[in-house]
């Protein structure tokens, strides 16, 4: 894998699958997985999932998946040997992994600190990847807690999906829950701070793309205004009929619906049930997944402002039913 040599890294994955625990295996493909920014993410976004539908469904049938993993990891198209050559897509990653040593040995021990997850949020807005990671570094070598900076970087995703709802920004929701499940995967303390440093990396990549692709608004998550119910108790199910007319004025809504102590679990079942009725792609399970699992992860310091962002990618309720609902109502009543 090193090497980028396909037909050796290929034999070398059977014997890994037959020799090798799971975690061990896990943690070899860690190494790889985000080591570069081609395919947007896809790489460590297949290890993960890939890993947990073996872990559901049994190791028994992981030669299969791991030799397909194995070529995914080592997709290059159009380009020469990156081991043997210095392109755009590796320079962060090798710089990264000379930072590693470079962070405080009891790094996993620190301060929660909003102030640090602001810092780092505006600064994701127009630094480059290799500044982004530099900040990190400084962040955690000054006390800051991996927590801190993870809600930076869940929010600076959640925030771009709010200023370019499309396919980009939402590779880097998905990437972001993808590499932070690798986080706490991963049985090794530097393939940790790897992972942290490389996703730190990622989100200015996945800014720039989105750039590329469209204009992205000036919308952000830390100026989202929570908006209360007028007259009656605020539904959920309204929140999610008005995303489909006005995504910023549901986000408030669903800002000011958390911060009132409503349900999340409602929230969430709603959200949830809209996917199973009105997803038309692969790309509505995976980002709400990604959303509704991270909800979990961020401090409750951002979650709610995570959530009400993450609202400008999911179904809403004006949109058509799948056919797929009508055939399943047909066959359970036939």
């Amino acid at each position: 894998m090193t090497d980028w040599d396909v037909s050796a890294a290929d034999v070398a994955t059977a014997a890994l699958a037959r020799g090798q625990s799971s975690a061990q295996v896990f943690d070899a493909y860690a190494e790889f997985a985000a080591r570069d920014f081609r395919s947007i993410g896809h790489k460590v976004i297949y290890l993960s999932n890939a890993y947990r539908t073996l872990e559901t469904i049994g190791w028994q049938y992981a030669e299969p998946v791991l030799r397909s993993l194995t070529y995914a990891m080592l997709n290059h198209v159009g380009e020469p040997n990156p081991a043997t050559s210095d392109l755009a897509p590796d320079r962060d990653g090798r710089a990264n992994q000379g930072r590693t040593d470079s962070i405080r040995a009891d790094w996993l021990t620190g301060r929660d600190d909003s102030a640090a997850t602001s810092e780092l949020l505006v600064a994701l807005r127009s630094v480059s990847a290799d500044e982004a990671s530099r900040l990190v570094v400084e962040q955690l070598n000054a006390g800051v807690s991996h927590r801190s900076i993870y809600d930076a970087l869940f929010a600076a995703a959640a925030e771009l999906t709010m200023r370019q709802p499309a396919i980009v920004p939402l590779h880097a929701m998905t990437t972001t829950n993808a590499i932070h499940y690798a986080f706490r995967t991963c049985g090794s303390d530097s393939l940790r701070k790897f992972l942290l440093l490389q996703n730190a990396a990622f989100i200015p990549q996945f800014r720039d793309a989105a750039q590329g692709r469209g204009k992205l608004e000036e919308r952000w998550i830390d100026s989202l205004q929570p908006v209360a119910a007028s007259g009656s108790e605020m539904l959920v199910a309204d929140i999610f009929q008005q995303l489909g007319k006005d995504p910023a004025g549901a986000a408030s809504q669903m800002l000011g619906y958390l911060k009132a102590g409503h349900s999340v679990d409602d929230a969430m079942r709603h959200a949830r049930q809209l996917i199973f009725l009105k997803g038309n792609d692969s790309h509505d399970y995976k980002y709400s997944s990604a959303v509704l699992e991270d909800f979990q992860q961020v401090t409750p310091a951002w979650r709610d402002r995570f959530l009400a962002a993450s609202l400008y990618k999911m179904r809403h309720a004006g949109e058509p039913t799948t056919p797929l609902v009508g055939r399943i109502r047909e066959a359970l009543t036939s």
